[in-house]
């Protein structure tokens, strides 16, 4: 190799040395002020399969509705709907689609309790 070769090569093993230094020890991106509803399709579609499975467990719609109103601002009911729907043509499981089918179910007639006291 000639010695121009190796000046190139050692030169550019440090500049990505020295770049990977600065951008995750020095100065990392930090994301802050983020909202769930960025998350992508499948990962929000995770997200309420979580709800549901919480749901299942715990049979306690006030819960599984304000876990839903993190991710969405659209009502409960319209999201699982939605996540069912992608749940079905994506090959989630029958026990997931179960399970989404009883938090839609639940969404459904869900009433939001009155938190003001008399």
């Amino acid at each position: 190799m000639s010695a121009n070769l190796i000046k190139i090569i050692s030169a550019a093993i440090i500049g990505v040395a020295l770049g990977i230094l600065y951008g995750w020890v020095i100065d990392p991106v930090q994301f802050t002020n983020l909202t769930p509803n960025l998350l992508r399709e499948d990962y929000r579609a995770d997200y309420v399969l979580m709800v549901a499975e919480a749901y299942h467990g715990e049979i306690n719609a006030d819960l599984a509705a304000r876990r839903l109103g993190v991710l969405s601002s659209e009502a409960p009911a319209i999201l699982v709907a939605q996540t069912l729907a992608y749940a079905q043509a994506n090959q989630f499981t029958q026990t997931e689609t179960n399970l989404l089918q009883e938090l839609l179910s639940a969404m459904q007639i869900y009433q939001p309790q009155n938190s003001a006291n008399p």
